[in-house]
């Protein structure tokens, strides 16, 4: 049973839980990993990751969600003015998405690859009981080629640099890619990035939802935002998704245990 079936009581209660193992004073978190489907397995991790949002930081809410194949155009954004789950209704930043729309050739606002399997709804039920106020931007990408990608992230670097907006980008991989993961962040740190293009470009990752997850890694190197994967040295048998972290401004450590 995924997240969208748990009640509004259930997710405040594990996201108040979560709150008491974690600090969220003056970090200025940017951007988040999530998995692409919230349930009771990843649950209490999901809930971590979300409670060091401050619910009145953000004006709006992009979530980037990977559907190979799905689309003829690479970048599509759903066309929809407002999107509802059980929570209640949020409103589409309409002048956002035109703001892509209008950057770059390969942004088209179509409705093509928004289907059934879309994450949107799953990150919603979380920030729904987490922000207020906040608008929503949905950005797919179904080409994950390292062309589209740099262009996905060049294009979030420039339009949301100054803006009060998080990013949420969707994918999961199992615990036995931990070394993967590792790799692919070393070569970030190093600044190899003509390495982690080639390693999208190889078709082996293990990822689910690769190309998300790597134009969230350019997304935060340009912002010089401090990566945290906190469950990637969690032994922790129970625990099935590594690919759970946080991006933010602030030095210090924003999950504790």
């Amino acid at each position: 049973m995924d997240i969208t079936s748990f009640s509004r009581e259930k997710i405040e209660n594990g996201l108040k839980s979560s709150k008491l193992k974690t600090s969220d004073k003056g970090n200025d978190i940017r951007l988040i990993f999530s998995p692409k489907i919230i349930h009771d397995d990843n649950f209490e991790e999901v809930c971590s990751l979300y409670s060091t949002l401050d619910w009145d930081d953000y004006d709006t809410v992009v979530i980037i969600e990977s559907h190979p194949g799905s689309a003829d155009k690479k970048l599509p954004m759903p066309s929809f003015k407002e999107i509802k789950t059980s929570l209640g209704v949020i409103t589409a930043n309409d002048k956002l998405r035109n703001d892509f729309a209008d950057e770059e050739d390969d942004f088209y606002i179509n409705d093509d690859a928004f289907d059934e399997e879309v994450s949107i709804y799953n990150q919603l039920m979380m920030l729904q009981s987490t922000l207020r106020n906040f608008s929503v931007l949905s950005i797919q990408i179904t080409d994950e080629s390292s062309f589209i990608v740099k262009e996905l992230a060049y294009a979030v670097e420039e339009i949301l640099a100054s803006r009060s907006a998080l990013i949420v980008c969707c994918c999961e991989m199992n615990k036995n890619g931990t070394a993967e993961i590792r790799r692919v962040l070393d070569m970030m740190d190093s600044n190899n990035i003509s390495g982690v293009m080639n390693y999208l470009n190889s078709g082996d990752s293990t990822i689910d939802g690769v190309g998300t997850f790597i134009s969230g890694l350019l997304i935060g190197k340009k912002w010089n935002l401090r990566f945290q994967f906190p469950l990637l040295d969690d032994d922790n048998e129970r625990i099935d998704n590594p690919l759970i972290g946080a991006a933010s401004l602030q030095k210090e450590s924003i999950f504790h245990g």
